[in-house]
Formats: C-alpha cells, sequence, structure tokens
C-alpha cells in the first residue's frame, strides 16, 4: 500500500507539475491564445483521454477481473457507467465557466468568472488524477510488475503532456479577465492539484478493497470519456474550420496510444 501510494503521488506530482508549467507561459504571452491553437490543444486532450480509457483503464480492467474469475465485461462497463454518471453530477452541480463561454453550466451562482474558469478545468483534472493513480496501484498490485509499471508511466506521461497546454489554456484567459499574471499562473497551477488528491483517494479505496480494481479502472474511464464528448470534442470544432481540433484528435490519440504499446 505504501509504495502504491507513494508512486501514485509521484505520478500524479508529475502530472500537476506539467499543469503548472504550462500556467507560466502566462509570463510569456501578453495576447491569448488564438482560436486555431486552443481547438489543437482541446483535441490533443480529448485524443489522449480517449486512447487512455481504451489501453490503460478498460483493457486492465477486463484482464484483472477475469484473471479474478469474473465476467471481463461486466465490472468494465458497470464501472463506465458508474464514472460517467459521477462526472455527469458534478457537470450538472459545480458551477462552472468555460472560457469564451457566455452562460455558466451547474446550479446558479453568484461565484466570480474567474473562479467558475477554474473550476471548468478542474472537472477535467479529477478522472485523470484517478486514471494515474490507480495505474500505479495496480501496478503495485501485481509486485511492482515491470510490464505494469511501464504502463503506469505511460500513462503519465501522456496525461502530463496534454496538461502543459491546458494549463496555458486556462491562465491566458485568466490573464484576460484582468487577473494580474502572477494570480493567473497561480490558479491555472492549482487547477491541476485535484490530480494528487483523487490520484490518492483512488489508491486507498483501491488497497482497502482489492476486488474493486477493475471497478475503479472503469469508473475513470467512464470520468474520461464523459469528458471527451462533453466538453473537449464540441469546444475543438466551435468555428467553421475544425479540421485543426481534428488533427488534434488523432495526435494525442496516436501518441497516447504508442506509449502505452511500447511501454506497457
Amino acid at each position: 500500500m505504501q509504495s502504491a501510494l507513494l508512486w501514485a503521488a509521484i505520478g500524479t506530482g508529475f502530472t500537476f507539475l506539467m499543469t503548472t508549467l504550462g500556467s507560466s507561459v502566462v509570463f510569456l504571452f501578453r495576447g491569448r491564445i488564438t482560436a486555431g491553437i486552443q481547438r489543437l490543444f482541446l483535441g490533443f486532450a480529448a485524443g489522449v483521454m480517449i486512447a487512455a480509457s481504451v489501453w490503460s483503464l478498460l483493457v486492465p480492467a477486463i484482464e484483472e477481473a477475469e484473471s479474478a474469475g469474473q465476467i471481463g465485461w461486466l465490472p468494465a462497463a458497470g464501472g463506465f457507467l458508474l464514472g460517467v454518471a459521477f462526472l455527469m453530477l458534478l457537470d450538472s452541480l459545480l458551477p462552472h465557466l468555460h472560457p469564451d463561454a457566455k452562460k455558466p453550466e451547474g446550479l446558479s451562482s453568484s461565484l466570480h468568472r474567474t473562479t467558475m474558469l477554474c473550476f471548468a478545468v478542474t472537472l477535467h483534472n479529477i478522472p485523470e488524477g484517478m486514471a494515474v493513480g490507480l495505474a500505479f496501484a495496480l501496478a503495485a498490485q501485481h509486485g511492482g510488475d515491470l510490464g505494469f509499471g511501464a504502463a503506469a508511466l505511460a500513462l503519465a506521461a501522456g496525461i502530463g503532456i496534454q496538461n502543459f497546454p491546458e494549463g496555458a489554456a486556462l491562465s491566458l484567459p485568466l490573464r484576460q479577465e484582468g487577473l494580474s499574471r502572477p494570480k493567473a499562473f497561480l490558479l491555472g497551477s492549482l487547477s491541476g492539484l485535484v490530480e494528487p488528491i483523487f490520484g490518492i483517494l483512488v489508491v486507498l479505496a483501491a488497497g482497502t478493497i482489492q476486488p474493486l480494481m477493475p471497478w475503479l479502472l472503469s469508473f475513470a474511464a467512464g470520468a474520461m470519456i464523459y469528458v471527451v464528448v462533453e466538453e473537449l470534442i464540441p469546444e475543438a470544432h466551435l468555428g467553421e474550420h475544425s479540421n485543426i481540433g481534428t488533427l488534434g484528435v488523432v495526435a494525442g490519440f496516436v501518441i497516447m496510444m504508442i506509449l502505452d504499446v511500447a511501454l506497457g
């Protein structure tokens, strides 16, 4: 358990660091990200999350269930649907505002626009933290097997890569809202703090009830796919010319697939 917690903390700490590095872009640029670059970033994040959901979460969930003598698809499908329901509930309750959106989503609130902008990105980061934490917990449950360890590292690398532009995509709009550069950087960075928190929480849950692992893996996959379908892909295709968003999805998917298959 302790080694799983340590590795999950390191993995999610890395993804949090990448969000922080991305947020630091606010010190380098005076303007905002162009619409084309924004769509590319969003599409890339979507592609990474789709590939990670399949190779890093659903496939291991099925394999873990079958190795325990269970029906492989049952926890995969059940956990997936529960993950979708969980993010759908958060999405409907938590007040949040996406960049360039005029109306906030979630419950009616008097929160400031900048706070709701941060909450929007925070929603995306919750399933990412869960996924990375669970990947390292799975490796620990298999006695530090090199294959599972490499797969966990690949997942952390893929999520970390897409967190860099995600951090920039928050800190720059916050700057446009009138915040100082240091404050925009700080809030952009803190949006990624939920990744270590949720990564460690799911490791604790998996260690307490080991048979839950297939359910938790597929739960994280469902939560990630909800974010992709509900938020990332629609936002990546706003505007007349959406090819750049599509290419972003393809690039993210291929890179994450290569990382997972080559290192897993």
